[in-house]
């Protein structure tokens, strides 16, 4: 029946393409609750496996309970959750934002997700696998057995899953704002619920006496290999986790980084499911156990470093390869009866959610220091000896040895982190680390504070510098020439955003004014007992404001408390993350509002794939500020980085003093950049990859 094939496959192609459209959608609009955290992503990955989860398990229910022995119960069912999804939808509710908590971080994510996109996610994520019982009912021969179950869908709906996730950040993020993104897409689900009404209205009514038996010549599934549709698409999603946190915090904090190792996931499953001939289990074996053993050995040597791209693309390939086996191995195991086709799926989806889950949500909360890669492939070393058991004693032999090697290097890295950390603690925003080394030049004790392998602060423990200002701070960067000319003399309020070692509380003096705004509970106690920056300052008034900056000003404001900031720096990115909520005109207001007459806007843009500075100069442009982009170069002796600085003041003269004027420059303007706003921002424009 070609025809019905070419509905069914529409529509679980439309389903998964809206499925993945509404996830990085849905996430950029959670990003401005948490601060923009790159773990905000992980997360939001936790709940769509998660929904996922929920929808196949709605699937499964839904075509196995008693009352369906006509098919006119699933039918109904269906029909009013569409109905009441399509309601939800018209009243506005799908993408109404939820509560914010930067207190409880996955628990806002959680609930603002539920709250906006779940019951939709939950009829999307269910389609696949109805549609495929559906199918097998539809196509049952007039021998009143079932056909076999058409295992391409499943491969169709990841390739629109594919397309989705490609199409968002380079066509649909830089051209369309959120709104339209949101009415779009809303018409994307209507024309979803048109295709399903079209799918139920094909389902012939069968009485009880005429459902299709199963043949007797398809044996249930062995418990065996239910076990296994679960554990290896939980290594699979431990391997997406893991390798996409390490990538994108440990090895290279690019924009849309994340989508290589999503996409990675999502053609094995389509190799595994649409193209099976194509997996080659002696071949995918043999390049698994090497990957595992390179990438083990490149863990454990802290000072081993290839260039970056040559690093991305191994572990790209290692999270191909290991995907693919576990894939590819589930399909092996599929069910041979069209009744467990909806456990099957079940069971897969249970699994990603478990490994997603293990490794965004528990691992951190367990773990003091980021293991989660090296957990990630025991895990999947434990898995192939399972599925490769009946494969002989060699086999056996070698999978047990990488079992154990690698369970070996998780706790070689441990103790390795214990050893050299004078602390180490890790929650939903990242791992922190301080560490104690010998400075160069002046052989001093050096103490650094690490986001990852970030650093995002440094002390040189010597009489005459310990109260100096380091890395990107120096007294010649944008912030130090902003606070030092900002007052002519007279005491000043200064507020930054973002805490770090503390360091610009180097800066205050007698009378002066501090106000940090930090969201990592974590990082206040580091700096205030690991760093004396803080302590040691003049100022005899330093605040420091938990949580999300924007929102903390935004309340100040609204208790009509405005700070009257002299200056007021921006510096709240971790390594290469931008939180873009903090960049857009709607930020700029704000900040505006707290600064005092002629105050001063200094944003910290150091970064090595994005040239901010024009973006900075088009929001200042539009602001009706004059703005300057600093750059200063590194001082080993004195502990100091490159850096970049944009300032920005309505002080016409503030850029006309010689020192500044000196070391400041004017911002080109790129054409057909396009002004941030609350609705739209997108990183593309910006991006410079051919430079590193």
């Amino acid at each position: 029946m070609p025809s019905t094939r070419l509905l069914y496959g529409t529509t679980a192609f439309v389903s998964a393409f809206l499925l993945f459209l509404i996830e990085p959608l849905a996430a950029k609009q959670i990003l401005p609750i948490l601060g923009g955290s790159s773990a905000v992503w992980l997360t939001c990955l936790v709940f769509f496996q998660t929904a996922l989860l929920l929808g196949y398990l709605y699937a499964h229910w839904v075509t196995t309970s008693w009352r369906n022995l006509d098919l006119t119960f699933q039918r109904r069912t269906h029909r009013a959750m569409l109905t009441f999804a399509c309601i939800a939808l018209g009243l506005g509710l799908t993408f109404r934002p939820g509560l914010s908590s930067a207190a409880h971080p996955v628990a806002t994510i959680f609930w603002s997700l539920t709250r906006t996109i779940g019951l939709p996610f939950l009829l999307l994520a269910s389609t696949s696998p109805l549609l495929q019982r559906w199918l097998s009912h539809q196509e049952a021969d007039t021998s009143g057995r079932p056909a076999p179950v058409w295992f391409r869908l499943f491969a169709l709906s990841n390739t629109g899953s594919l397309l989705a996730l490609l199409a968002y950040p380079t066509l649909v993020e830089p051209h369309l704002t959120l709104r339209l993104q949101r009415a779009l897409w809303a018409l994307g689900f209507l024309l979803f619920v048109v295709l399903t009404w079209f799918v139920l209205r094909t389902q012939q009514i069968l009485p009880a006496t005429t459902i299709p038996a199963e043949p007797d010549e398809a044996p249930p599934a062995p418990r065996l290999h239910r076990w296994l549709w679960f554990l290896l698409p939980m290594a699979a999603a431990m391997q997406l986790s893991a390798v996409t946190a390490h990538l994108t915090v440990n090895i290279a904090a690019i924009p849309l980084l994340w989508v290589l190792p999503l996409a990675t996931y999502l053609i094995t499953f389509i190799v595994a499911f649409d193209r099976p001939a194509l997996y080659r289990r002696p071949i995918v074996v043999r390049l698994l156990v090497v990957l595992l053993a390179s990438l083990g050995y490149a863990l454990s040597k802290t000072d081993f470093s290839l260039p970056i791209y040559l690093t991305i693309l191994f572990f790209l390939v290692e999270c191909f390869v290991a995907c693919l086996f576990c894939h590819g191995e589930t399909y092996a195991l599929r069910p041979r009866r069209a009744s467990e086709s909806t456990l099957f799926y079940l069971l897969i989806a249970a699994g990603g959610a478990a490994g997603t889950f293990l490794v965004g949500i528990v691992f951190p909360l367990v773990f003091s220091a980021n293991y989660d890669l090296a957990v990630a492939f025991f895990a999947t070393a434990v898995l192939a000896l399972a599925a490769t058991w009946e494969e002989g004693w060699l086999q056996r032999l070698l999978w047990t040895t990488a079992s154990v090697l690698l369970l070996a290097l998780a706790i070689a890295l441990h103790l390795s982190f214990q050893r050299e950390a004078l602390v180490q603690v890790r929650n939903f925003y990242g791992s922190l680390r301080v560490t104690q080394g010998d400075a160069p030049v002046v052989h001093a004790p050096l103490r650094t504070l690490l986001h990852g392998t970030i650093q995002h602060g440094t002390q040189i423990f010597d009489p005459g510098l310990s109260h100096i200002p380091t890395t990107y701070y120096a007294t010649d960067s944008g912030i130090g020439l902003a606070l030092r000319f900002c007052c002519n003399g007279r005491t000043k309020n200064f507020g930054v955003i973002g805490l770090g070692a503390g360091t610009l509380a180097a800066y205050g003096h007698s009378g002066d004014r501090i106000r940090f705004y930090e969201i990592n509970p974590q990082v206040e106690p580091i700096a205030r007992h690991l760093f004396t920056y803080i302590r040691d300052s003049h100022a005899p008034s330093i605040d420091i404001v938990p949580g999300d900056a924007r929102t903390s000003l935004a309340a100040e404001l609204a208790a009509n408390h405005p700070q009257h900031f002299d200056v007021l720096a921006v510096d709240a990115f971790s390594g290469d993350a931008i939180p873009l909520h903090l960049l857009t005109a709607e930020a700029i207001q704000l900040y505006l509002q707290h600064l005092a007459p002629n105050g001063i806007l200094a944003f910290h843009v150091s970064n090595q794939y994005l040239d901010l500075a024009p973006e900075l100069a088009l929001l200042a442009r539009a602001a009706h500020l004059e703005v300057r982009d600093i750059n200063t170069g590194s001082i080993e002796a004195r502990g100091e980085f490159r850096s970049e600085w944009v300032l920005m003041t309505s002080d016409p003269t503030f850029f006309t003093q010689p020192e500044i004027l000196s070391l400041s420059d004017r911002i080109p303007l790129r054409p057909n950049l396009r002004l941030w706003t609350d609705d739209y921002s997108s990183l593309l424009p910006i991006l410079q990859l051919n430079e590193h």
